[in-house]
């Protein structure tokens, strides 16, 4: 009797363990750096999220935005290497650039944006384009 309580007992508390691992939401954030004013809104896992003002697009795992501005670089496919690592491919509101990119999660409020294969991410900056840094640290919003 004393062994098959112990056993649920244990069974019980592994399944507890393994549905916090799950119910972890690094890659569902808002994340932003002040130094470039842009952002990255998303939800990689319900792949949920709407860019304002451009419904066309419909629901996406998120994209990239510039504060003050429509502009946008969009998150077309997404892979949760696992809870730490990222795979992202993204176009620009165009259509006309498209890139590959790997989000890492450095601590619970620090990530890193960086740019792989494919076109460099220029966002409108003063009536001009500007070059996002391949490797871009971002802040969780808490």
């Amino acid at each position: 009797m004393t062994r098959k309580f112990i056993f649920t007992l244990l069974l019980i508390m592994n399944c507890l363990g393994s549905m916090a691992q799950k119910d972890d939401k690094s890659f569902h954030a808002y994340l932003y750096n002040n130094e470039y004013n842009v952002y990255l809104n998303i939800n990689l896992y319900d792949q949920d999220v709407e860019v304002p003002g451009q419904s066309l697009y419909g629901q996406l795992p998120g994209f990239l935005g510039k504060k003050n501005n429509s502009f946008c670089w969009v998150i077309t496919s997404c892979q949760v290497v696992d809870e730490q690592h990222a795979t992202l491919q993204l176009i620009n509101d165009y259509g006309s650039e498209d890139l590959k990119a790997t989000l890492i999660r450095e601590n619970d409020s620090l990530y890193v944006l960086k740019q792989g294969s494919g076109s460099t991410i220029k966002v409108p900056n003063n009536g001009k384009w500007q070059k996002l840094p391949k490797t871009l640290q971002l802040k969780r919003r808490k």
